[in-house]
């Protein structure tokens, strides 16, 4: 169901390439990394996904909005992408436990968008050229000022963006009175998924600001550390990078997703580098090293770390590979009880084939 009355969208490209469409959800101009996801459901995950926090996302399915929101269905208190991208925008839903409508909770967390575009050809762009910054405007028609106004857009390389979605104070999260570990959380940009299989294993969880120092999280005396999944350019966030390699040398589980995952690297002179487009979606194929087996899974970054670096490494052993490109999809730690992924087992949206995750996790802390 279409709208003809809605006001036109432009969608300009860093390259100065545009595209023009129909404007979805808040009136305005909203800027930052344009890429895309490939799942075919669970957009509401997504957009409140922290990780996506400064990126227009584009999504892959031709249909999106048809199943309305959830208040159940977020990741984080509200949306953090920049921007949406998207092919043919539903203003029904049919759900009848639906919340409400996308667009509506796009027009009341202040998202601009744009529908009515070729996403299949705008996603084969970002495939060839790379991922770039792009502006979305609903009230800006001039295509000389969007191409002047998307110059001045920071590139994601080298953006610490961590602190501006990590918790302002800590809090907690579990049952006080019934669990079996107690799990710090540096949050980078956690998702509530995360928290979620974290308590369902009886984990009472203290979630830190992502600048807290070592020694204050020490004074909680947990029994274990998780480095959350968050967005932003991991070689700028030296901060973290000291406190995670604290948190391993103590001997303690610890246990890294995603951004965690490279920050536990670069903690052991692992390198980071951006990627050409990144992975988002939930049909990645990883191969896990040391059973043999394979698992589809869920992923969402735009970084990677170094297999070379890893080849020369006395301290780092790969255990994940990508199976689609061969990059390197985890990691642990040698002589600690340390380890990380590139993908989220937590898989919201996605499938569950790496759950086992959590568990290996939680089967440190009794190991010797």
């Amino acid at each position: 169901m279409k709208n003809t009355n809605w006001d036109k969208a432009i969608l300009m490209l860093e390259d100065g390439s545009f595209f023009t469409g129909i404007s979805i959800g808040k009136k305005g101009t909203t800027g930052g990394e344009i890429c895309f996801n490939t799942g075919m459901t669970g957009y509401q995950e997504i957009y409140t996904d922290p990780s996506y926090y400064g990126q227009i996302i584009v999504n892959t399915n031709a249909h999106i909005g048809n199943y309305g929101v959830h208040f159940s269905e977020v990741e984080s208190d509200n949306p953090k992408i920049s921007g949406l991208v998207v092919n043919d925008f539903s203003l029904i839903h049919s759900r009848f436990s639906g919340s409400g409508s996308l667009q509506t909770y796009l027009d009341e967390n202040n998202v601009v968008g744009i529908s009515d575009v070729d996403t299949r050809r705008i996603v084969r762009y970002i495939r060839d050229k790379g991922a770039m910054n792009a502006i979305i405007s609903s009230d800006i028609s001039d295509i000389e000022e969007l191409r002047e106004k998307v110059k001045d857009l920071p590139s994601m390389k080298g953006l610490e963006l961590s602190s501006r979605v990590s918790t302002k104070e800590p809090y907690f999260v579990g049952e006080p009175e019934n669990y079996k570990y107690k799990v710090a959380v540096l949050d980078l940009g956690v998702k509530k998924s995360i928290l979620s299989n974290l308590t369902h294993r009886k984990c009472y969880c203290k979630v830190f600001p992502a600048r807290t120092t070592f020694e204050e999280i020490l004074e909680w005396e947990p029994d274990g550390f998780f480095i959350s999944n968050g967005p932003g350019d991991p070689a700028a966030m030296q901060y973290a990078v000291d406190t995670v390699r604290k948190m391993a040398d103590t001997g303690k589980p610890l246990f890294g997703i995603c951004l965690g995952h490279q920050v536990l690297a670069l903690a052991y002179g692992i390198s980071t580098y951006k990627m050409h487009h990144g992975h988002r979606g939930i049909n990645h194929p990883i191969k896990n090293l040391q059973s043999g087996k394979c698992e589809i899974t869920s992923q969402n970054h735009g970084f990677c770390i170094s297999r070379s670096d890893i080849e020369s490494s006395a301290h780092v052993v790969e255990t994940h590979i990508n199976l689609n490109d061969q990059t390197v999809a985890g990691i642990k730690i040698k002589n600690t009880k340390a380890f990380s992924v590139q993908y989220h087992p937590e898989a919201s949206p996605g499938p569950h084939d790496s759950r086992y995750l959590f568990d290996n996790f939680i089967d440190l802390f009794s190991s010797n």
